[in-house]
């Protein structure tokens, strides 16, 4: 069955299940009713989504991670900014505005992934490495990004119920794990909330935010070779009627 085993118990769920997008009849393996996934309705209705999604998997997983960024996308978002303008405004530099500009601007930023580019202040963006946006996103992004491990998660819950909700709730986790070193890496002071920094303007906090980086890394990785086995599976019959590789962009929503 492609796609996954997406069956589901009898009785009243079964009825539930039935009046659900893309739900269709379906014999157990004991020839009990049960629901199964409409995977060609799913497809007439999301399949480009899906081709763009198992692109943007592959390419990512195709390349070496790289773990060099230290977590400066947080601290490009509030570079030069006024407190009345800085995201999540409610909480203090660690550092105070001039130390945070400074870590920037003597460490440069490295950043691969897009959805965090896109929220760097105007006077951050030219500092990147390399310009982003989102038609290049399935040339760049790279599988030691955090953001790219985050959306795993993304990925997993735009699948809907083509994705095994094992797999969903481990990308959960993971994005969830992640996170929170994202938000400890960056330029916030958020101890209250129980969250010690990292240190990253330092050399021993660089060297620990690389050592999870590179654990987050290997976990996503996982996930993602399962992502791409579930988009594989269900494209395998439909993959001439797709967009060709370079039109497979995921669009931001």
């Amino acid at each position: 069955m492609r796609g996954g085993d997406r069956r589901r118990p009898g009785g009243d769920a079964l009825r539930e299940r039935l009046g659900w997008r893309w739900h269709v009849p379906a014999a157990g393996p004991s020839g009990e009713d049960g629901v199964t996934l409409d995977v060609d309705a799913y497809l007439a209705d999301r399949g480009d989504a899906v081709a763009r999604i198992l692109a943007l998997l592959e390419a990512t997983a195709g390349r070496a991670p790289r773990l060099g960024c230290f977590g400066l996308h947080e601290w490009a978002m509030v570079y030069r900014s006024q407190p009345d303008d800085r995201r999540h405004e409610r909480w203090p530099l660690r550092l105070g505005r001039d130390a945070t500009d400074a870590v920037v601007a003597r460490s440069g930023v490295r950043c691969t992934h897009f959805d965090a580019f896109r929220f760097f202040t105007d006077a951050a963006r030219p500092l990147n490495e390399q310009p982003l946006d989102r038609a290049g996103q399935v040339d760049v992004e790279q599988p030691g990004c955090l953001h790219a491990t985050m959306d795993l998660y993304k990925w997993a819950y735009k699948l809907g119920p083509a994705a095994p909700s094992n797999l969903t709730a481990d990308c959960f986790l993971l994005a969830r794990e992640v996170r929170e070193l994202d938000m400890r890496a960056s330029p916030y002071d958020l101890r209250a909330l129980g969250l010690e920094p990292v240190a990253i303007e330092t050399a021993d906090g660089r060297a620990d935010y690389v050592s999870r980086q590179r654990a987050f890394t290997e976990r996503g990785q996982v996930l993602r070779a399962r992502l791409i086995e579930v988009c594989r599976e269900l494209l395998q019959d439909v993959g001439d009627r797709l967009p060709s590789p370079a039109d497979r962009a995921p669009s931001p929503s």
